[in-house]
C-alpha cells in the first residue's frame, strides 16, 4: 500500500503521486463499484497503521484505500457510497454496516426472477431493498437461520455460485456480479451466522430465538429420555460430552442428534455444560441477589409474581430461552411416576447451571424448584398449550409402553416421513407437533426439498399400513399425531409410515359450494367381508354399493329395499389398496377400517377406485381431500408449521424439460448444479434475466458420512410424467363386467331413478333429485 492524494469529483475516485501533482495516477469509476467492504480495526501496512476501505468494482478488480483515522475513514465511507448507491435506498447507508452493495437476488413469493437490490450487513443482520418505491426494506437474521447453503448454476462456459438462506417462512437467494464479490459476501454472511464466542448472543439461534444446542438438545431428551428413570441425573462420558459440546460450538446448525449415534446421558451433560460455561448465567449474575431474596415471601404467590418480575427484566435471549427450558423441565416432572424426576430434583441438578455457582444452596435449588412448578403461571401459557403438552407427554408414554420400540416417535416430536417411496434416501425427518395438520405436513417435507408446486399437482400425505398394500390419503384437515397415535393398536406399528406424493387420476370438486348430504353415488362391486372363517379368505360376492349422506350401504342387488349392512362414515378409515392374501379379483379395490371390522371392495379401474375412496372421504369430512389455500401457495412454501429438524436425503431424479433452481452445498445441507433451459437461457449478469418455473434439485448431505447426494424434484410442468399410485398385483382372475356408476360424470341406466327413488322412499320418505 502507498501513500496516494485521492480526489472524488464527479463520480470518479482519482489518486494522484502528490496533491500538486498535475495529472492522476490512475482513476476509478465509483458507478462501477459493487461492494464495499469496511474495517473497523486497524491495519498495518508499509504505510502505517489505517483503517481500510476495499472497493470491489464489476471488472473483477479490488480498489484498497485506507484512512489514518476512524473519522477520515467514515467520511470517505459516506462520500463513495452516495456515488454508487441510490437515494432510494438511502437508509441502508446510513447503517454502521461492514458491508455494503448491490447483488442479484430473488426471494419470498417470486422465485422465478433474478432482481438487483442493495444489501448492507450490520452485526448478523443482513438489510437489503430493491429500491422500488412500493417496496420495504427487508431484514434476515443471520443468526436465525435454517439454512446456509451454496449451489453452483451453469451457464455456458461459466459456473455462478448461488447462496440460498432460509429464515422462517422466507427463502431468499442471491448471486453476485463476479466470483471475487460473491466471495467476500459468502464469507461475511457465514461468518456473521455462526456461534461467534460462548455469550447466549452470539449462538446460532432457531427461530424463537433460542440456542439451537438449547433445542436440539431439549428435542434429543423430551423424545428419548421422558421415560427415563433418573434422567439428567446420570453422568455421561466426559470424552464424547467436550466432543459434542465442540460440535455444537462450531457449528450447532449441522449437528444432528440420533439415538444410535449419541447417548442420552451424553446429551444431557452437553445442555448442562453449555448452560454452566456460558458467558453469563442464565439467570444472570446481576440478579442473582433478587431471585434469592424473593424467598422472603412466605406465600407463593407472592414470590412468583417477583420472579415474574425478574424475568420480564431479562435479556430477550435469556427470557426465551428460560422459557423453552422451564416447558421442558416441566414436562419432564409430570412424567416423575416414571422417571423418578420430579421438580425438587431437577431443581437440584439445575440450580448450579442456572446460577453459574460452584455449589449448590437450599436457596438457589429452591428458586429454581419455584421456576418449575410455576412455569405455566410465569409464561401465561394457555389452556391450550397445556392440553397439548399432556397430549405429547401421553404420546410419548404409550409408545413407550408399546413392546415393539423399532418406531417410537415423541414429541414436539421428531418424525420419519417419506417423499414418493420408502426408501432410505427419500426419508425426511421433520419436527411435529400434535397441532400439526396433513397439509401442513406436505408443505414441510416439500419445502425440506425446496419442491414447489401448484393446485394441479395434489400432492397428499398418505398413511401406509399392512407393509405397503393400503395406503389412505388424509384429508388436509386430520391432525398427524392423532392417526399416528392408532397405530399402536396395529400388530406391527413399525411397518406402518407417512409418504407424501402426488395423489394421481384425481381431480377437485367443480362445485365448491355443493351439498354434500345431497350426494348419491351407486355401483356394483365386489365385496369381501373379511372374516376368512366364513368366506375361505377370497371369496368375493357382488353388492349394489351406495354411499349416501352419512353412510356407506350394501344391497344384495339394484332392487334391494334394506340395505344388508350400513356403514357410518364417520367411524371408518378408507383405504387405497387390498391385501394380497385375500386374492382379489381384480388389481384395483379399497378397504374399509372400523374399530372391529375390515370391508374390501373390488373396482373395475382405478378411476374407480380412486373416485370412491376420494368421494368417501369427501362425505365424512364434508368438504373436498385438499384445502382451498393449497391452491393459491406461491411457489416458496417454506412452512413455519411444521420444522425440519434433520436433513433430508435425495431422492431418485425425473425426466422433466423444465431449469431448474438452486439446491444448496455448503455444510450438512445441499450440493446441485444449475442448467438452464435450451429455449430460456438467462443471458446472464443482466438482472432482468428470468428462469423459468423452477424444479428445484434440493439435495442434503449425509450429515454423518459427509458426502453430497443428488436429488432433482418431481417436474411440476406439463411435459413431466405423472407418478402412478402402487398397485396390487395383477391376480389373473377374470375382472368384473362393466356396469354404470352413478355420481358425478357417470351416465345413468334407462329407468334407474325410477327404482333407486323406491329404495329411498321405503328407507327415508325422500326421493333422489336428478343431476340434469
Amino acid at each position: 500500500m502507498a501513500r496516494r492524494w485521492c480526489t472524488l469529483e464527479g463520480g470518479f475516485l482519482s489518486y494522484y503521486e502528490s496533491e500538486r501533482s498535475p495529472s492522476a495516477i490512475g482513476r476509478v469509476d465509483v458507478s462501477e463499484v459493487v461492494s464495499l467492504a469496511v474495517s473497523n480495526t486497524e491495519t498495518m501496512t508499509g504505510a502505517g497503521a489505517v483503517f481500510t476501505v476495499d472497493l470491489y468494482l464489476q471488472t473483477e478488480r479490488v480498489l484498497i484505500v485506507g484512512a489514518e483515522t476512524q473519522e477520515t475513514q467514515h467520511d470517505w465511507i459516506q462520500a463513495l457510497t452516495k456515488c454508487f448507491v441510490p437515494s432510494k435506498v438511502e437508509g441502508l447507508v446510513q447503517r454502521e454496516g461492514e458491508l455494503i452493495g448491490r447483488l442479484h437476488y430473488k426471494e419470498g413469493h417470486d422465485l422465478y426472477h433474478w432482481r438487483v437490490g442493495w444489501f448492507v450487513l450490520e452485526g448478523s443482520a443482513l438489510h437489503f431493498s430493491s429500491g422500488e418505491e412500493e417496496e420495504k426494506e427487508e431484514m434476515l437474521q443471520l443468526k436465525q437461520l435454517q439454512e446456509l447453503t451454496v449451489s453452483t448454476h451453469t451457464e455456458g462456459d461459466d459456473k455462478i455460485q448461488v447462496l440460498l438462506m432460509v429464515e422462517g417462512r422466507r427463502t431468499v437467494y442471491i448471486h453476485g456480479f463476479n466470483r471475487m464479490d460473491f466471495a467476500l459476501w459468502h464469507s461475511a454472511i457465514t461468518l456473521a451466522a455462526g456461534t461467534d464466542g460462548k455469550a447466549l448472543s452470539d449462538q446460532q439461534l432457531t427461530k424463537n430465538g433460542v440456542p439451537i444446542i438449547v433445542d436440539s438438545c431439549i428435542a434429543f431428551v423430551t423424545q428419548y429420555g421422558l421415560c427415563q428413570e433418573g434422567v439428567y441425573q446420570r453422568p455421561g462420558d466426559p470424552g464424547r460430552v467436550a466432543l459434542l459440546l465442540e460440535e455444537f460450538t462450531r457449528d450447532a446448525r449441522n449437528v444432528k442428534l440420533r439415538e444410535k449415534e449419541h447417548q442420552l446421558e451424553d446429551v444431557t451433560d452437553t445442555l448442562k455444560s453449555f448452560l454452566s460455561t456460558a458467558e453469563d448465567a442464565l439467570l444472570t449474575k446481576e440478579l442473582y441477589p433478587y431471585w434469592v431474596s424473593a424467598l422472603d415471601e412466605k406465600v407463593e404467590k407472592q414470590r412468583v409474581k417477583k420472579y415474574s418480575t425478574f424475568i420480564e427484566s431479562l435479556p430477550k435471549i435469556n427470557r426465551s430461552t428460560l422459557e423453552a427450558l422451564l416447558q421442558h423441565l416441566y414436562r419432564i416432572q409430570q412424567c416423575s411416576h416414571l422417571n423418578h424426576m420430579p421438580s425438587k430434583k431437577l431443581a437440584s441438578v439445575f440450580s448450579s447451571c442456572l446460577f453459574q455457582t460452584r455449589g449448590q444452596t437450599p436457596q438457589e435449588t429452591s428458586v429454581v424448584h419455584d421456576l418449575i412448578s410455576n412455569y405455566i403461571t410465569l409464561f401465561n401459557v394457555n389452556e391450550e398449550r397445556v392440553q397439548q403438552m399432556e397430549r405429547e407427554n401421553s404420546f410419548i408414554t404409550r409408545w413407550n409402553d408399546k413392546k415393539d420400540t423399532t418406531f417410537s416417535p415423541a414429541g414436539d416430536l421428531i418424525f420419519e416421513v417419506y417423499l414418493e417411496k420408502r426408501e432410505p434416501e427419500n426419508c425426511c425427518l421433520i419436527k411435529v407437533s400434535p397441532s400439526m395438520r396433513a397439509t401442513e405436513m406436505a408443505e414441510s417435507a416439500l419445502s425440506m426439498r425446496n419442491i414447489t408446486f401448484n393446485a394441479e399437482d395434489f400432492w397428499t400425505t398418505f398413511e401406509v399400513i399392512e407393509n405397503g398394500e393400503l395406503e389412505r390419503p388424509l384429508h388436509h384437515n386430520e391432525k398427524i399425531l392423532e392417526q399416528v397415535l392408532e397405530w399402536s393398536s396395529l400388530d406391527f406399528p413399525s411397518s406402518a409410515f407417512l409418504v407424501i406424493k402426488k395423489f394421481t387420476g384425481t381431480q377437485r370438486v367443480a362445485d365448491k359450494k355443493a351439498d354434500h348430504k345431497q350426494f348419491i353415488k351407486g355401483d356394483f362391486l365386489k365385496f369381501n367381508v373379511g372374516s376368512s372363517k366364513l368366506l375361505s379368505g377370497h371369496k368375493f360376492q357382488d353388492k349394489y354399493v351406495v354411499l349416501r349422506a352419512e353412510n356407506l350401504l350394501l344391497y344384495r342387488d339394484i332392487k334391494g329395499t334394506k340395505a344388508e349392512k350400513v356403514i357410518q362414515l364417520n367411524s371408518l378409515k378408507c383405504y387405497l389398496g387390498l391385501k394380497k392374501k385375500l386374492k382379489p379379483p381384480t388389481s384395483w379395490g379399497f378397504t374399509v377400517y372400523t374399530d372391529k371390522q375390515q370391508w374390501h371392495f373390488c373396482c373395475e379401474t382405478r378411476e374407480a377406485q380412486v373416485s370412491w375412496v376420494t368421494d368417501i372421504i369427501r362425505m365424512k369430512y364434508g368438504s373436498d381431500l385438499w384445502s382451498m389455500s393449497n391452491s393459491q401457495e406461491a411457489p416458496d412454501l417454506k412452512s413455519s408449521r411444521g420444522r425440519a429438524v434433520t436433513e433430508a436425503h435425495n431422492l431418485p431424479k425425473h425426466n422433466n424439460t423444465s431449469s431448474r433452481q438452486p439446491g444448496d452445498k455448503r455444510l450438512s445441507l445441499v450440493e446441485s448444479t444449475l442448467k438452464p433451459t435450451k429455449d430460456a437461457r438467462p443471458n446472464y449478469p443482466k438482472p432482468n434475466d428470468t428462469f423459468r418455473a423452477p424444479e428445484v434439485p434440493y439435495q442434503r448431505t449425509l450429515v454423518d458420512a459427509g458426502q453430497a447426494h443428488h436429488y432433482a424434484s418431481p417436474s411440476s410442468s406439463r411435459h413431466s410424467q405423472p407418478l402412478a399410485l402402487p398397485l396390487p398385483p395383477q391376480s389373473g382372475a377374470k375382472t368384473l363386467g362393466r356396469r354404470p356408476v352413478v355420481g358425478t360424470g357417470s351416465v345413468m341406466p334407462p329407468n334407474f331413478l325410477d327404482e333407486l327413488n323406491s329404495v329411498l322412499t321405503s328407507k327415508t320418505g325422500r326421493t333422489a333429485k336428478s343431476n340434469d
